[in-house]
């Protein structure tokens, strides 16, 4: 798995994704998994790879979403990746598949937290995820109409999965994001 890394996954973003902002978005999930392995004790360079590829097939199936995450399951087989534990983490945030493991789950978390946090920086006058204050976040959270495509249940289910609370959550994946700004662009 040596010949994998992030620079090699960013390589296949800019091949298989046309969205400048898909591209941000896979950055700063990528940030939010590597935070998330911090915290739950998990190898930090697997999660911040899954984070990263976790859209590699979003062009090929945003139109045949029961597909997502399949279609970059055999992409990267086709390329000789290996690490079952990352393909299935990749799976599982769809939500296409029961979410099991540490890392689908992190990840299914992670992922609508990234764009509720995006959303909350373009909002705040900096226009940087570093400076948005949790209080700001967690006044936003309660409002439906606030990002509606961040799903809020995704984001509670690390909660019961690992104790970990939105504000946490938030908190965590907002701190990694504000290491990748230069790639997220906030």
């Amino acid at each position: 798995m040596s010949e994998w890394t992030l620079t090699r996954a960013a390589e296949l973003l800019a091949e298989h994704l046309s969205n400048q902002n898909l591209i941000k978005h896979c950055w700063a999930v990528e940030a939010g998994m590597r935070a998330m392995a911090g915290r739950l004790a998990g190898d930090a360079e697997r999660w911040a790879l899954a984070g990263l590829l976790h859209d590699l097939d979003y062009d090929r199936t945003k139109d045949d979403f029961p597909c997502h995450g399949k279609v970059s399951g055999d992409i990267l087989r086709g390329l000789g990746f290996t690490d079952e534990e990352i393909l299935h983490a990749i799976l599982e945030h769809s939500g296409n598949v029961p979410v099991e493991s540490a890392m689908g789950r992190a990840l299914y978390a992670v992922d609508p937290a990234t764009g509720f946090i995006v959303a909350c920086a373009l909002m705040h006058p900096s226009k940087k995820v570093a400076e948005v204050p949790i209080e700001f976040m967690m006044k936003r959270f309660t409002e439906k109409r606030f990002a509606q495509g961040a799903n809020r249940d995704q984001m509670k289910a690390a909660e019961g999965w690992f104790g970990i609370g939105v504000e946490e959550l938030l908190t965590l994946t907002r701190d990694g994001m504000a290491q990748r700004s230069a790639e997220i662009g906030l």
